[in-house]
């Protein structure tokens, strides 16, 4: 069986998230493990991780708008788009909980800083695999 344009979309994002955000995170751990606190000191970081992500994710969609064709969405494609927030939208909740909770305890800005993004970065992940995984096997 064939993948659509949408699945390979979706196999495009999950991967350069993984890669470029999953760098970010490591490149952030090992500053802060190294007592790196400022949040000023990630900004850097940060803005070169968008930019390579806007570049891998839209040099994949070149890439596949090039190679192959795509096509018009369907109910299909918007069920299993909306299932996957759906199913994902907990990760999120719970995540940006824990980072309150820090706030309620004066955890130190730079950890909660990265705990808001982890929660968006694995929430995303989860849509996409959702979405991968009723690709695969039907909705």
């Amino acid at each position: 069986m064939s993948s659509s344009y949408a699945e390979k979309s979706v196999w495009v994002q999950f991967f350069g998230l993984i890669a470029i955000l999953g760098s970010y995170f490591l490149v952030a751990g090992m500053m802060i493990s190294g007592g790196v606190t400022s949040l000023i000191t990630f900004v850097p970081l940060f803005i070169v991780s968008t930019i390579a992500l806007v570049i891998i994710l839209a040099g994949g969609q070149i890439i596949m708008a090039i190679v192959g064709r795509s096509e018009a969405p369907d109910e299909r494609y918007r069920l299993i788009s909306w299932r996957a927030h759906s199913n994902s939208s907990w990760v999120l909740a719970a995540a940006t909980s824990g980072g309150i909770t820090g706030l309620v305890f004066s955890f130190e800005p730079v950890w909660i800083a990265h705990l808001l993004l982890l929660s968006m970065f694995l929430s995303e992940l989860a849509k996409l695999a959702f979405q991968i995984f009723y690709y695969r096997t039907g909705v």
